[in-house]
């Protein structure tokens, strides 16, 4: 389960591309905080503590604005066009016996055998949309690979999921597999009968030949 991040905010005037870079130049990130009835409210955070935050995985907040705190689920993170620094930031409110849909990666553990094998490992699924308690938020999934041989995949259904956690996917899916290798096509030989370059200059050369004589 992800724990809860705690990160101080500050109320945000003014709106607008410049008053955004105005704040990102002084190492904020400009926010919104919206749901539960209640009125959206614009905010800035330090862009360090929610940088580490978000590397970390942290997917619930503990919002701190002077004496209030407002427990949060990072919505949407905005970023800049290289995808490196968090330019905007929306959090939803929410309570800690709330379930909520989030999107949660897929973590691979163990060697698959059919690999050893010299079969190729192929994972159609890297994250998986969830429904679970704020409070119950993985931060991953894990799938066991320790017994798939060539030629076997590991369905959604397959997977082991923490208590409380549902899985908004068809159970049928491929998460990942072990195929194949695809064959490498073979370079067809050419006879030397066939070639016709060599015997193009052998005639070439006899003309020239007759024309000196």
């Amino acid at each position: 389960m992800a724990e809860s991040v705690v990160l101080v905010t500050q109320p945000r005037e003014g709106r607008g591309t410049q008053k955004a870079r105005q704040l990102r130049r002084q190492g904020l990130i400009p926010g919104v905080v919206y749901g539960h009835k209640q009125a959206a409210v614009s905010i800035a955070l330090p862009a360090e503590e929610l940088g580490n935050a978000i590397r970390h995985g942290a997917r619930v907040v503990d919002l701190h604005a002077g004496q209030d705190v407002q427990k949060a689920l990072i919505k949407e993170i905005q970023w800049d066009h290289l995808g490196k620094e968090i330019v905007h930031i929306d959090f939803a409110r929410v309570a800690a016996d709330e379930r909520v849909r989030v999107m949660v990666r897929l973590e691979t553990r163990g060697i698959a055998p059919g690999v050893a094998a010299g079969g190729v490992l192929d994972q159609p699924m890297h994250t998986l949309e969830v429904e679970c308690l704020v409070s119950s938020v993985p931060e991953s999934i894990r799938v066991n690979l320790n017994d798939l041989q060539l030629g076997q995949a590991i369905h959604l259904r397959d997977v082991t999921f923490p208590e409380g956690v549902k899985p908004l996917a068809d159970p049928d899916a491929i998460v990942i597999q072990v195929t194949a290798p695809m064959a490498e096509p073979e370079a067809a030989g050419v006879p030397i009968a066939e070639q016709a370059e060599p015997e193009v200059i052998g005639r070439q050369k006899e003309a020239e030949e007759e024309e000196g004589a």
